[in-house]
């Protein structure tokens, strides 16, 4: 009985689509996080008569032939790549992306991440860096006796330091946008890597075309939606119920057929 097997895949592709919701309901407070999205596909299907066929020496055409489906499939879980809201943190080293590109990251092995979330520290050195220590490209050095620094909107970093009274600028942050952002892979710790899905990135200035500016003591939220987040939990688990129902009664119906005398 095909009932089973094809409800059988409908149970799992819920499954996944309620781990897919709960990663999201769990990074709701997420610096820079964004939501993903399972996508389904149908399986291939049972040709049991073919439309188009001749059903007669005549030449008559079959109009609708009998294609029997075998399922759904998982074929993505794909990142929304929408911009989250901006909030107000005071941090001096708190920098928010309003519009395209992420913060490009050195990472312990030479290669480079790719980030959009700001909430950087300075390290002892006097660079910024992330909360796991990671620099941010291209290294910016606070001067160790800054009193105050400030970031404009194009990525330039200005610090306020004694006995000067125009402050000194120590350098100009860059970002990176790509073709296909979708198709970053995924890292861990806010981090992505550049794949052949992705392409190469652009890197440039911050408020240039193309690139998104800088809001200095800002953060980006979760563009996590709880209220859609949880209707689309509730849907997910109704449909878990119903092919578990379809089991059931693709179970009830195999045991009539067994019983019948």
């Amino acid at each position: 009985m095909r009932a089973l097997s094809i409800a059988a895949t409908g149970m799992m592709a819920q499954q996944t689509n309620v781990e897919v919701i709960s990663n999201n309901i769990a990074n709701m407070n997420t610096t820079a996080f964004q939501r993903a999205r399972a996508e389904f596909t149908d399986l291939f299907y049972e040709t049991e008569r073919r439309q188009g066929a001749e059903s007669t020496d005549a030449g008559n055409i079959i109009p609708a032939g009998i294609q029997i489906g075998l399922g759904v499939k998982t074929t993505a879980v794909r990142r929304v790549a929408l911009q989250g809201s901006l909030m107000e943190t005071g941090n001096t080293f708190d920098l928010a992306l309003q519009g395209p590109g992420y913060f490009m990251i050195d990472l312990p092995n030479g290669e480079t991440a790719y980030t959009r979330a700001g909430a950087f520290q300075k390290s002892p050195e006097g660079q910024l860096v992330t909360p796991d220590g990671f620099v941010l490209q291209p290294g910016i050095a606070i001067p160790e006796n800054a009193i105050d620094v400030t970031v404009n909107q194009s990525g330039q970093v200005f610090a306020t330091v004694p006995d000067q009274v125009e402050p000194v600028n120590v350098g100009q942050i860059q970002v990176a946008v790509f073709a296909n952002e979708i198709g970053l892979d995924a890292l861990g710790d806010n981090l992505f890597a550049e794949t052949t899905a992705s392409g190469a990135p652009v890197v440039g200035v911050p408020s240039d075309d193309g690139f998104g500016k800088i809001r200095h003591k800002f953060l980006e939220s979760s563009n996590v939606n709880s209220v859609q987040e949880i209707t689309d939990l509730i849907s997910a688990q109704r449909a878990y119920e119903m092919n578990s129902k379809v089991i059931e009664t693709a179970d009830q119906m195999s045991s009539t057929a067994t019983n019948m005398r």
